[in-house]
């Protein structure tokens, strides 16, 4: 019996490892990691084009701002699958998220948001400065109150909610010690611009998965094509005039976007809306790496 429970014992202690490594995925899949790496890309990329000589002692300033960042991300993040928990549950796509599947309980994702939140504006406040704080805490507000609850009242939520996604560049650029001039607001300008195309082709590829859940990110009847249309469209033709400042081979990247953008409407198919997803995916990062090596806009 002895030599019996011997030969279990490193059983229930591999057993106990592999759940303690499956608790720690969920609550990393919690964050959102995927989101949170373009939220921290373009809060360095507009730090370092607010100063284009980054001289050493700024380094750490970099590092708490995209820490803080970083951190008031992720919070919202769990926030938001807290909220979305019932929601998320009816669809395909999010169905297996940590809350919604049941594999973390509602309160453990509520606390950790909380916590993750508080502790990125706190980081944001007392290591970087106010404005950068009371910015994320403006992010962070208008994406859990106003863009999560529009979802399923209205697809304008989509404008709504690219307002949020275009504030980190901001964050980034006054922690940089650089006023919110005409530069920042044309960097705000190109991320609210992006949002729009990208979160179309996601809205189109996964329509049916939406509707059965009860979000409202798309019309419904014959003003949907038109609406698709011009969230689409008028976008990525603005994106070629608001890059000019970067550049010509930013307008060349914002006329290839504008291409895989033309072929979705065109043919309205999953496999153009996932190739107008891949492609602006690609161009955000080719974008603001333009940006930086300017130095400037």
């Amino acid at each position: 019996m002895a030599a019996q429970s011997l030969a279990l014992a490193p059983t229930v202690a591999t057993r106990r490892e592999g759940a303690h490594r499956a608790t720690l995925r969920d609550y990393w899949a919690l964050t959102k990691p995927e989101v949170n790496l373009l939220i921290v890309m373009t809060t360095g990329a507009a730090f370092c084009m607010a100063q284009p000589n980054l001289a050493p002692q700024s380094l750490g300033g970099l590092v708490h701002t995209l820490a803080g960042t970083l951190l008031v991300a992720s919070g919202a993040a769990a926030l938001n699958q807290w909220m979305e928990r019932r929601l998320d549950a009816r669809m395909r796509r999010t169905a297996r998220r940590p809350v919604a599947s049941g594999r973390l309980p509602p309160t453990h994702a509520l606390v950790s948001g909380v916590a993750l939140s508080l502790a990125g504006i706190c980081q944001l406040l007392f290591a970087v400065g106010p404005l950068p704080s009371l910015l994320a805490l403006a992010t962070l507000l208008s994406y859990l109150l106003l863009y999560t609850p529009l979802k399923r009242i209205t697809p304008l939520c989509t404008l709504v909610g690219a307002f949020p996604g275009a504030i980190p560049p901001l964050i980034g650029w006054t922690a940089a010690g650089a006023p919110l001039d005409r530069q920042a607001w044309l960097l705000f300008a190109v991320l609210f611009l992006w949002q729009l195309p990208h979160f179309m082709a996601i809205a189109w590829m996964y329509r049916d998965d939406y509707e059965r859940a009860g979000y409202l990110v798309l019309p419904r009847g014959e003003v949907r094509s038109r609406f698709v249309t011009v969230q689409t469209l008028a976008p990525l033709l603005l994106l070629v005039l608001a890059t000019i400042a970067f550049g010509a081979a930013a307008v060349l990247l914002s006329l290839a976007f504008l291409r895989f953008g033309l072929r979705f409407l065109l043919r309205r198919s999953a496999a153009d809306a996932r190739s107008l997803l891949l492609a602006s995916i690609v161009y955000l990062p080719a974008l603001l790496t333009l940006g930086v090596f300017r130095g400037h806009l």
